[in-house]
């Protein structure tokens, strides 16, 4: 999943420019050239947006869905368009979350094209693939048990552990590596790869100052704010200092005016205006997290400070991803200086504000 459990306010200086959606396995033109496809996903979040792209002699496909029999469906329904689109090229994915390299490994095959993503996301991918069918493993249980998970939360971690691979077809054992930076000649017009971080670790978005459209995937959505999360894998992490600085990346590239395809919710204009909001929103949430650390909390403490909700720890997918962010909030506080932590004995970690903070 890429939504955070937060829903962000300050959306009133977006405007949204198209009225209605792409139906079920059909497209929808944007700008000269990019369509939008629409593919449901059996998450709490239903959809995902997908975009092709005129490539001369046929289209590129952006990013792909998950591995559904209903989205295998759909693409089938959009291949009928070949005639009118022509043939897919090839695939390009702006990270490996599952809704959006799911169903790569399937299209690279179906029409016999090349993979391109950024060098970290193709291979962090297929380490998490590997994970299937594996039992979850000792450092992981840890890193919840601190958190503050209950043992029947930290049961149901060992039950769905290595369920990543499910939700994605192999991937072609080889790519085309995207790098921050580059100018891809995509048909007649030019986008450049801009590499952003903290919801993933190498994450593409991909700009075309001609047409005035930025493809952001889950770098900036319009009505929610990005999960950006901790991990078993990397504890100590801080990306959200990862996170705000590509915030400030895209505001110096892309032009105000621009209009962004976001991997959910709506196509929009007012980039800037939606970085401001974020910008803000996360420093509220910080200070909401100062104020609320004054007395000794564990991560699963502060759900209602960061999200203005409490999450119960029967609700697991959205304990996973407020678990994750509310770690990645007090990393990053920590890192700072402004807050501290001790293991207590209940094996969970209490985090506190610092006097002088």
């Amino acid at each position: 999943m890429s939504a955070s459990p937060t829903q962000s306010d300050g959306t009133q200086a977006l405007s949204y420019p198209f009225a209605s959606l792409p139906a079920p396995g059909q497209t929808l033109e944007v700008a000269p050239g990019v369509r939008w496809i629409r593919m449901p996903l059996p998450y709490a979040l239903d959809h995902i947006n997908l975009w092709s792209l005129d490539d001369g002699q046929g289209w590129a496909i952006v990013d792909t869905g998950t591995k559904t029999e209903e989205c295998a469906s759909l693409w089938q329904d959009l291949m009928a368009l070949a005639p009118h689109l022509g043939p897919a090229t090839r695939v390009l994915v702006t990270h490996m979350h599952p809704d959006h390299v799911g169903m790569a490994g399937w299209l690279t095959r179906k029409f016999n094209i090349d993979l391109w993503m950024t060098r970290t996301e193709y291979l962090s991918c297929r380490v998490m693939v590997s994970d299937t069918g594996r039992e979850a493993p000792p450092e992981g249980i840890s890193f919840y048990r601190k958190a503050g998970w209950s043992e029947q939360a930290i049961e149901h971690y060992r039950l769905r552990f290595g369920s990543f691979g499910k939700h994605i077809h192999a991937l072609p054992e080889n790519f085309k590596r995207l790098n921050d930076g580059d100018r891809l000649q995509i048909g007649r017009h030019t986008w450049q790869v801009v590499v952003g971080s903290g919801h993933s670790p190498e994450h593409a978005c991909l700009y075309c100052p001609e047409l005035e459209v930025l493809i952001s995937g889950d770098q900036v959505l319009p009505r929610i704010s990005s999960n950006v999360s901790v991990y078993p894998t990397e504890p100590e992490a801080d990306p959200m200092t990862d996170w705000l600085s590509s915030l400030d990346k895209l505001q110096k590239i892309v032009s105000p005016n621009t209009l962004v395809l976001p991997s959910h919710n709506e196509p929009f204009r007012g980039l800037h205006a939606r970085l401001q909001t974020l910008r803000e929103s996360q420093h509220a949430c910080f200070e909401r997290l100062r104020q609320a650390c004054s007395q000794p909390r564990r991560a699963v403490d502060v759900f209602e400070a960061l999200f203005g909700r409490d999450i119960s720890q029967d609700k697991w997918q959205l304990l996973g991803m407020a678990t994750g962010e509310s770690v990645a909030c007090l990393n990053h506080l920590m890192l700072r200086g402004e807050l501290q932590r001790e293991l207590g004995d209940d094996g969970a970690y209490w985090y506190r504000t610092r006097p002088h903070a």
